[in-house]
């Protein structure tokens, strides 16, 4: 989220963590035509997408693209296809090569060793590291947490992570923490630019982005796995003034991706990664979905600092609480959701998910308070990643009470740690945030112990008890 701090100078990854794709040639300006091939083990490997950003081609049956870039294109990219490895470097997606000097670009894939009919995703939102000490937070509890998820789901799994955003918090050069974490989780993983990724004071939109695709190249693309294509967009508009943007998805990128998913069967399940949620802070949704129309869709959004789930049509957003909570100031988000991430498994072209709190088993899924009032107890229940399709239910002493009354209001602890001029150290600008998945219940006094108890839209049940 948009925040009073000075931008510090900003600096690329140390010692460049990218290797370049086999190229050959010299950009000839008068003739801005780029042509290459996809090979794998050697072999030609036709209808494989590859684009500017502008057009996008299919390889031939002998594995050649060719077409004329853009004058604003700054990179050719390859949609990775289904059943192949992500080509990364350090865990760095790097399916890209600049546009700069060169005008033929080879990409070489090596097949996958496992159907990659089920796999699984990660998605981080807002890392935002300002310094050296939120660095340190990152690297000793975010990083363990999904070392430790990657290796319970087992050597054989599939997995890789999407950053939808605000990697840092204005400091650029800490790009390349962000990219040593990415590397110690060891799993490929693909970064969306946020409203904090930008350069200010450059120009406009278009000169915002120059730091962030000299570190993680395009900042709009795709690539493919199993039943599933994935489309990374950049929907945040800087608007030529120090820390001014908006929701907004260019032109460019509508036009560009309706070409991108004419190549997608229509029983592929889309995944969109951004940063600005769609749903309510994207000006121009309307044009988004009506591209999207049709499909099955669930768009990874982040930026607002809680969790929430909203569903729109055929569309199914997910806001996710962050990695970083409270700006590293506490163990939640202002909505009372933990530091955490959001768990995706796929299967075919089915997605079930579940948001994992930070250093926490992944049953924790539900807080309880009791609040004292004149005569009696208030329940209050945090259902963090809760949606329409959620039962919440609770038990007194062991007598089942029925169904939770669905309340807004304020979690709580966040009340207790955030709320306040003073609240949270050092960063006093954070405060709870009302939220609609609390769910309520006045108790009895005699009442002495309390289970509530969750159950997911895919049967799962998570429980809670707590002794009054």
């Amino acid at each position: 989220m948009n925040r009073r701090f000075f931008i510090k100078s900003t600096s690329l990854l140390a010692g460049s963590a990218f290797i370049s794709l086999n190229s050959h040639g010299f950009l000839n300006k008068a003739d801005k035509t780029i042509s290459g091939s996809v090979k794998v083990n050697g072999k030609a490997l036709a209808d494989v997408v590859i684009s500017d950003g502008f057009s996008v081609v299919k390889t031939d049956k002998n594995g050649f693209y060719k077409f004329k870039a853009h004058d604003k294109a700054t990179h050719v990219f390859m949609s990775t296809p289904a059943g192949y490895e992500f080509k990364t470097q350090n865990s760095i997606s790097k399916q890209y090569e600049n546009l700069n000097t060169t005008n033929s670009f080879d990409f070489n894939l090596t097949k996958l060793k496992q159907n990659d009919q089920e796999h699984y995703f990660v998605i981080w939102a807002d890392p935002q590291v300002k310094n050296k000490a939120d660095v340190k937070q990152m690297m000793e509890e975010s990083v363990p947490d999904v070392q430790e998820l990657v290796k319970d789901l087992g050597d054989k799994a599939l997995v890789h992570g999407i950053g939808v955003g605000d990697l840092v918090w204005d400091e650029l050069e800490l790009f390349k923490d962000y990219a040593e974490a990415v590397k110690q989780m060891g799993i490929p993983f693909f970064q969306a630019l946020g409203n904090h990724d930008m350069d200010y004071r450059q120009g406009g939109d278009e000169t915002s982005d120059k730091t962030f695709k000299q570190n993680f190249g395009p900042t709009y693309y795709s690539f493919n796995r199993g039943q599933v294509h994935y489309v990374v967009l950049d929907d945040v508009r800087y608007l030529g003034e120090e820390r001014k943007y908006d929701g907004y998805i260019t032109d460019e990128q509508l036009s560009w991706l309706k070409k991108d998913l004419a190549f997608v069967p229509k029983e592929h399940l889309i995944v969109i990664g951004l940063h600005i949620p769609v749903h309510n802070a994207v000006k121009n949704n309307a044009a988004l979905y009506e591209i999207l129309k049709g499909r099955q869709v669930h768009i990874m959004s982040g930026h607002t600092h809680y969790n929430d789930n909203f569903i729109t049509d055929n569309v199914y957003e997910h806001v996710h609480g962050t990695v970083c909570g409270a700006w590293w100031t506490g163990p939640i988000c202002g909505d009372g959701a933990p530091r955490g991430y959001g768990v995706y498994h796929v299967k075919g072209n089915q997605l079930s998910w579940y948001y994992k709190s930070m250093r926490k088993p992944k049953t924790h899924q539900i807080s309880l308070h009791i609040e004292e009032l004149t005569a009696q107890k208030r329940l209050l229940a945090n259902v963090w990643n809760w949606d329409p399709q959620w039962k919440i239910e609770w038990w007194a002493d062991d007598k089942y009470m029925g169904l939770l009354e669905q309340t807004k209001g304020f979690d709580p602890l966040s009340v207790k740690l955030y709320k306040g001029d003073q609240l949270p150290k050092p960063r006093s600008f954070a405060e709870p945030r009302r939220t609609e998945h609390l769910f309520m219940a006045h108790i009895n006094p005699e009442v002495r112990n309390i289970k509530v108890q969750a159950t997911d839209r895919f049967g799962n049940k998570y429980e809670e008890k707590t002794v009054i």
